[in-house]
């Protein structure tokens, strides 16, 4: 499989795809606005513990609360709360040992006491006379409203919901992921010569110093020890100046910002796979040269300038790609063609044939619809990055064989997918119900908005039941006042409804109830709605008589 990365940079945007065979699998998009978030550490402060929904919300400082789940509170909770007490503990020691409460600044109970709460604004509960037993607590005894605790993004934003953080930091390098207060050595999976991952384990307890841990990435194999070395001294440098930066600020604060979107795009999924990088601007070329040239030199020949005056995208076919990325429906070659529809709760796909086939056909030129289907449905939520519940309504197939071969051909094309992904045999109604990882924003948030006229739902009032609001508005407001003259402003696509007609209904309204009404359009007003001016008072008195 041919694997191209290309970048097409702007002042205020900058698009990464990600091309297999030519055909568009990945997009990123990141504008001045709506930065990465995913991987950036914070010290946060606890808002709210919640033991009824097993979780907790963090401030951050960024206006919404992070959202931190108890299975999130990871086994070295302890370990990165003695990191907050330290820093709690010298500014007793510069205080000369005098607490507010009165103690001599030593903590009776031991650090086992003081790790179960962290920092407090300096604050530590006074300990015990006598020692009480040992217990075995939830989770959510570990937090308490007002505590300081270290956490780091793993989901962007969704909608109105917050990030979604963990209490288990890392922290990721070109070879090298680094485990902070973790002893254990993990290996990529997708390494999988034995001899490789014996070797590659051996450099990495020979080179990690006491108290960390790391897992080695794909892009380590075959690489040498020197530059996996080096790796991990830059990562273990970053961890000392978020340690110093621990020390010196107070909750809530951004401790450390993971790269951007296209540098961590060059990091985690620029290997020996990729035939070759594009980027149309000089800046980012070099920049990017530069990295490759310190970490992975071999590649440095897979890294062009686009110099042509055509745009980088048209180029390479990527731009109309992007158009189907924005369409409810996506056709494809066999003349099918899937509807993609989001809902609340999940993403609904609906399959069809687009044609019609003889009975005795009908078998084959089903499964053959429902195959390509599979393949389209995995790229079209790689591409979207669609995540969260998705069920796929395939064409009825009646051989339970042919039922089984879509639900492999699900599973080997979400091979390719580096999000974590879940899918359950076809029902018997044709359903698949899949589950997939969500990490950032679904992509059509980068390119659109909800409509201001439907809010999003695709549908507006009829103009016939506006007329009909309308008219009884109008009985109402003659019910309970005197006035005869009204304004009425409307949308201009209403204007030829009230109009139309040898005696317009505008007319009868005015004959019925004996007042006279003056229509103004109004583009402004969105379509299903209308304000209404009383005249006598020159003011607007629509929701008075809603």
């Amino acid at each position: 499989m041919k694997k191209e990365i290309i970048i097409n940079a702007a002042a205020n945007e900058t698009r990464i795809a990600i091309t297999e065979d030519g055909r568009l699998a990945e997009l990123f998009v990141e504008t001045a606005n709506k930065e990465k978030m995913v991987g950036d550490i914070y010290l946060g402060k606890v808002a709210k513990v919640m033991p009824g929904i097993r979780a907790a919300f963090i401030d951050l400082g960024l206006g919404q609360d992070g959202f931190l789940h108890f299975s999130d509170i990871g086994s070295r909770f302890e370990e990165y709360n003695t990191l907050i007490e330290d820093e709690e503990e010298e500014e007793d020691e510069e205080s000369g040992g005098h607490h507010s409460d009165g103690s001599n600044g030593q903590n009776g109970g031991g650090a086992g006491e003081s790790r179960s709460h962290g920092r407090q604004g300096g604050h530590r509960p006074a300990t015990p006379a006598v020692e009480a037993p040992p217990r075995h607590p939830g989770k959510e005894a570990l937090l308490e409203k007002g505590q300081e605790i270290i956490v780091q993004i793993i989901k962007e934003p969704v909608g109105k919901k917050g990030v979604r953080v963990t209490s288990e930091v890392s922290l990721a390098g070109r070879f090298l992921v680094l485990l902070p207060f973790d002893n254990k050595v993990g290996i990529s999976k997708k390494i999988t010569n034995f001899k490789e991952k014996r070797r590659l384990r051996r450099i990495a307890q020979g080179i990690l110093p006491p108290g960390f841990g790391t897992i080695i990435r794909t892009v380590a194999e075959g690489k040498e020890e020197s530059s996996i070395k080096n790796d991990l001294e830059d990562l273990i440098a970053t961890w000392r100046e978020i340690e110093k930066t621990v020390k010196a600020e107070k909750a809530p604060c951004l401790l450390y910002k993971d790269l951007a979107t296209t540098s961590s795009v060059i990091r985690d999924l620029f290997s020996n796979d990729v035939s070759r990088v594009i980027i149309d601007s000089k800046k980012l070329h070099r920049e990017i040269r530069a990295y490759i040239k310190y970490t992975s030199p071999q590649l440095l020949d897979k890294i062009e300038w686009h110099k042509d005056r055509a745009p980088i995208f048209d180029a390479y076919g990527v731009e109309k790609e992007i158009e189907t990325t924005l369409a409810r429906k996506v056709w494809m070659k066999s003349g099918g063609y899937i509807i993609i529809e989001p809902t609340e709760a999940m993403v609904v796909i609906d399959v069809n044939s687009g044609r019609y086939a003889p009975k005795k056909e009908q078998e084959q030129n089903s499964l053959r619809t429902d195959l390509e289907a599979a393949r389209e449905i995995t790229r079209q939520l790689r591409l979207r990055d669609i995540g969260g519940i998705i069920v796929c309504d395939f064409i009825d197939l009646e051989d339970e064989k042919n039922k089984k071969k879509v639900y492999e051909e699900l599973k080997k094309e979400f091979r390719k997918d580096r999000a974590k992904v879940t899918v359950l045999p076809m029902t018997e109604f044709g359903l698949v119900q899949i589950t997939r990882q969500r990490i950032r924003q679904n992509i059509l948030h980068s390119f659109t908005e909800p409509c201001p006229t439907c809010a999003g739902t695709g549908l507006v009032q009829s103009k016939t039941t506006t007329l009909n609001q309308l008219e009884r508005w109008v009985r109402r407001f003659k019910t309970e006042t005197k006035e005869t003259r009204i304004t009425l402003r409307i949308n201009p696509s209403l204007a030829p409804a009230l109009r139309e007609g040898t005696i317009s209904r505008l007319r009868r309204i005015m004959l019925k109830y004996f007042v006279l009404i003056k229509l103004e359009e109004d583009p402004s007003i969105p379509i299903g709605e209308f304000r209404m001016i009383s005249r006598k008072q020159d003011r607007d008195v629509t929701d008075q008589f809603k």
